[in-house]
């Protein structure tokens, strides 16, 4: 069970993360340049694969490319549909130098992109051709993470199954390098105020378009000292943070808004996927009750495979 859920204690893999976030923001900044605008930047994310995280397919005529993230064999790899390759390995080095070599292998292969080079979401905005100080690589580190990945996708997926409503894939933002799924109720949100570090309002506000019940995983930070999984709502309805929420372990953070549940509550359950079920449940029915959500028509009452 532990191999299967990693130990992921922060403080022991904190430069990693630090540099592997940036590493991911300037890949995903690709995917983000050359795609068509999608509701909640949805166009921007990546997503988990049996070895990585991948953009997934890009087009860039006449060709389509994809780059992806291999935490088994430690490269990036960079494929086109021409059948060109470029791998790039994943080793300590700076983003500086990280960010060339990813900018020349992409130019290399004809695909012609100009990205915002400088992180967002990070109070450390400076640019990443200037970024020497980010240079920590600990390959067993960043597989643990991508471990721990996998497991929080298929029971991301396996929640977001139960949903009929409009419903965000199964998805990793890059600003904040947390997976994510996000259940919308359909009625319109009051605009939201905005303020997140260098990120433009207009993003956010996109994001938040619509009333949210959305979950998600990160490393940690932000005044929590530990990877974890969150919940939040948006707009927040009345009596929602005194919600009793479960399992026991949970609770809400008032800096953050959001209930936070620790990975390591997870990890070291009997049944892992039951204890991170429940807590994604019963903050989505906090969410939908005290916001009056139309759970019947939203909600999925029947297992359409199951009965095929």
């Amino acid at each position: 069970m532990a191999e299967d859920w990693p130990p992921l204690p922060l403080d022991a893999w904190k430069d990693t993360y630090e540099t592997l976030r940036r590493w991911v923001q300037i890949v995903g900044k690709v995917r983000l340049a050359l795609s068509p605008w999608i509701n909640h930047s949805w166009h921007a994310t990546l997503y988990v694969t049996s070895r990585g995280l991948t953009t997934g397919p890009i087009a860039s005529k006449p060709t389509a490319f994809q780059i992806d993230f291999d935490f088994l064999d430690h490269r990036l790899v960079i494929a086109t549909s021409a059948g060109s390759i470029r791998s790039i390995a994943l080793h300590p080095q700076s983003v500086a130098a990280f960010y060339r070599e990813v900018m020349d292998a992409v130019h290399d292969l004809g695909i012609t992109v100009k990205i915002y080079a400088q992180p967002n979401e990070l109070e450390d905005a400076t640019p990443f051709e200037q970024d020497e100080r980010h240079a920590a690589y600990d390959a067993a580190a960043a597989q643990r993470f991508w471990r721990a990945l996998v497991q929080v996708d298929r029971v991301f997926t396996a929640f977001r199954a139960r949903f009929q409503g409009k419903c965000s894939p199964v998805h990793l933002f890059w600003g904040g390098l947390d997976l994510a799924v996000t259940r919308f109720s359909g009625r319109p949100a009051p605009p939201h105020p905005g303020g997140v570090p260098h990120l433009p309002d207009r993003v956010v506000r996109d994001a938040y378009s619509h009333e949210v019940s959305s979950a998600g995983f990160w490393p940690g930070g932000q005044g929590v000292p530990h990877a974890a999984f969150y919940s939040y709502a948006y707009p927040e309805p009345d009596g929602y943070k005194q919600t009793k929420v479960r399992p026991a372990e949970a609770y809400y953070h008032p800096d953050l808004r959001e209930f936070i549940l620790p990975y390591d509550a997870v990890r070291t359950a009997t049944d892992p996927d039951a204890v991170l079920l429940e807590f994604l449940q019963s903050t989505y029915e906090a969410a939908a009750d005290r916001g009056h959500w139309d759970r019947a028509a939203l909600e999925r009452a029947t297992d359409l495979l199951a009965e095929s």
